[in-house]
């Protein structure tokens, strides 16, 4: 197996302390690295299209749902700052993909769904989206991503579970 950035890291830290269990340092180092690399990727396909991923996701949050949602949902559904959705939120009203409704109740409370160009945009991106991360993922065979997506979903679980409510 070839040698990685974090392995480099872990024979460093042996070296000036011995005695340290580095193996939590190996596994979460080597995720953190991973996910900070597919960041700087960009995800091509959303970028052509002038989207972040951020943006994407909420797009697909908003169309995977039978129903409109408010942006506090929308906050849960994509882990983001309430903030955070009403900036993306801003942003996409003002290119037409999505529209803003009052609650009839609670002016407060908005309610959100896609225009006709939001859900042709995520229908049209969402197959060229999965081939790039497919092209991403092509140095590992199907039994590998096959094992790697259970541990990771198991770990995932594990974490939501200790860490932090499932957001469902």
């Amino acid at each position: 197996m070839t040698d990685d950035v974090v392995a480099s890291v872990v024979r460093q830290w042996q070296a000036v302390a011995p005695g340290l269990d580095t193996a939590p340092m190996e596994l979460i180092g080597r995720i953190n690295r991973c996910a900070a690399l597919l960041q700087q990727a960009e995800d091509a396909p959303l970028r052509s299209a002038g989207l972040t991923r951020a943006e994407f996701d909420l797009l697909g949050a908003v169309r995977r749902s039978a129903r409109e949602l408010t942006p506090g949902e929308l906050a849960r559904e994509t882990f983001s700052s309430g903030a955070a959705v009403t900036k993306r939120l801003r942003a996409l009203h003002e290119r037409g993909l999505l529209t803003r409704r009052s609650d009839d109740r609670d002016r407060h409370v908005a309610h959100v769904r896609l225009t006709d160009d939001g859900r042709e945009l995520v229908d049209r991106l969402l197959p060229e989206q999965l081939a790039y991360e497919s092209s991403v993922l092509a140095g590992l065979d199907e039994e590998t991503r096959t094992r790697l997506g259970a541990h990771l979903a198991e770990l995932l679980v594990q974490l939501e579970g200790r860490l932090g409510p499932h957001r469902r």
